[in-house]
């Protein structure tokens, strides 16, 4: 009895947001923009007590020995506060995605028909430790007119629940349907809503790929996978040394605990000898331990990389070294041991850094720059939900967009089909250049 009542619970928030998303689907942009400005002032406002709650979290998980990586992660503190209302800020200036024309084509005289942006509806996402994560995604889905489910690590539980409040107050206040944004607070409430297919319209876990996997296998709602991070920087034969090295070190170093951070540096033969002496230099300043390949240890005095270092996504201050015989080489490598997350070449070729762009299988490829770009914010989407490394109407960073379908709109006068299967009327499949408007 007491688990049935324990769906039921689940399948009313799910029923509750269902409600909600339909209303919040047709609010106009002047009502989104004032709920997401009334979220960043409410989180200024309440710092301390946010604050608080995150260090009631760190406490229970230093005394549970969670990991460097994920503390870091789960720390919530002014700083990253300032950092989420800068985001809400932006995403406040972004144009309101929903109802743009993307398509207009005239059927026939006074027919026409209409391919217009609109909300994917519920979205259920699993998270990871970071508190800034439950910001950034329900602001995204409110721009996006989408209601929110959210699970984050149980252990910034107390950060959650606050942060939820906060949330779903502010935006009650300006005018958002209630139940738009809930919180589930158990493992098991995540099985549960695997199973509400009728209300949920979109599930996106952010984890490891044995997760993502078992998000797949255990619903028939639709999974936006946002797997592992393992990331490449690919330094080419024809690289500039001092560049090569600073993109390297910022692609690792710059913030170990994100799925962005380069775990892996690919070095042509013909320039290993010159770049792996001042890498390891930079690198020994800030402790990262490196496993190299043979080769590379015949170089540098490093630990033994075995196969699973490839495989492997450190989050930590950690990285594999492999030196390989040429572009190719280097190519195959990322295309077998990636996620299809980020991977950057430094070359000054743009022959080779044309087919690096055009043959690594990722989300996101770089020239000449660091890996840590990959991100909704930087890409001034307004933050993200998560990175997508599936193939579909997502990849990459996942923002505002990514959060959105389409539907047909077609605007007629009265017509009907048997006049053109009777061949007394014919299409003419005109492209219009306007929006829709009644």
């Amino acid at each position: 009895m007491a688990l049935k009542i324990y769906h039921m619970i689940i399948n009313d928030l799910a029923i509750q947001a269902k409600q909600a998303s339909i209303q919040l689907s047709a609010l106009n942009t002047e009502i989104k923009n004032k709920a997401l400005i009334n979220i960043a002032k409410s989180l200024d406002k309440n710092r301390e007590r946010i604050i608080s709650k995150n260090k009631t979290d760190l406490e229970t998980s230093e005394k549970n020995n969670i990991g460097f990586p994920l503390l870091k992660r789960l720390k919530f503190n002014d700083d990253k506060i300032n950092t989420v209302i800068k985001g809400i800020q932006s995403l406040v200036d972004l144009p309101d995605p929903v109802g743009k024309t993307i398509s207009a084509i005239e059927l026939d005289k006074n027919l026409e028909l209409y391919k217009v942006s609109c909300p994917i509806g519920v979205t259920g996402v699993i998270f990871e430790s970071r508190p800034d994560a439950l910001v950034q995604i329900s602001t995204l889905c409110l721009k996006s007119g989408n209601a929110v489910l959210l699970k984050g690590g149980s252990e910034a539980s107390n950060t959650n629940k606050i942060l939820t409040e906060i949330i779903a107050e502010s935006t009650k206040d300006a005018g958002i349907p209630e139940g738009w944004i809930q919180l589930l607070e158990t493992r098991s409430d995540v099985d549960e809503m695997l199973k509400l297919d009728e209300y949920i319209d979109l599930v996106i876990p952010r984890g490891s790929n044995e997760f993502v996997k078992y998000i797949m296998d255990n619903s028939n709602i639709p999974v936006l996978g946002h797997a592992e991070g393992i990331c490449h920087v690919y330094i080419d034969d024809e690289a500039d040394i001092e560049m090569a090295i600073e993109v390297a070190v910022d692609s690792k170093i710059e913030y170990v605990a994100v799925c962005n951070a380069a775990e892996t540096i690919l070095i042509h033969k013909n320039i290993a000898a010159q770049v792996l002496t001042g890498l390891k230099q930079k690198l020994d300043e800030y402790k990262v331990e490196i496993f190299g390949c043979a080769q590379t240890q015949k170089i540098i005095n490093v630990s033994a990389a075995t196969e699973e270092s490839w495989k492997t996504e450190y989050l930590d201050y950690k990285v594999s070294v492999k030196i390989v015989s040429d572009l190719n080489e280097a190519i195959d490598h990322i295309n077998t041991y990636g996620s299809g997350h980020t991977d950057t070449i430094i070359t000054s070729n743009t022959i080779a850094a044309n087919k690096f762009l055009n043959l690594v299988d990722s989300g996101n490829v770089f020239w000449n720059c660091s890996t840590r770009f990959s991100d909704g914010f930087r890409y001034g989407l307004g933050a993200e939900v998560g990175i997508s490394t599936n193939k579909i109407h997502a990849r990459g960073p996942v923002g505002l967009e990514g959060l959105l379908i389409y539907k047909w709109l077609l605007k007629g006068n009265g017509q009907t089909v048997k006049e053109y299967s009777a061949n007394n009327k014919s299409f003419i499949h005109k492209k219009l250049e306007k929006d829709f408007n009644l």
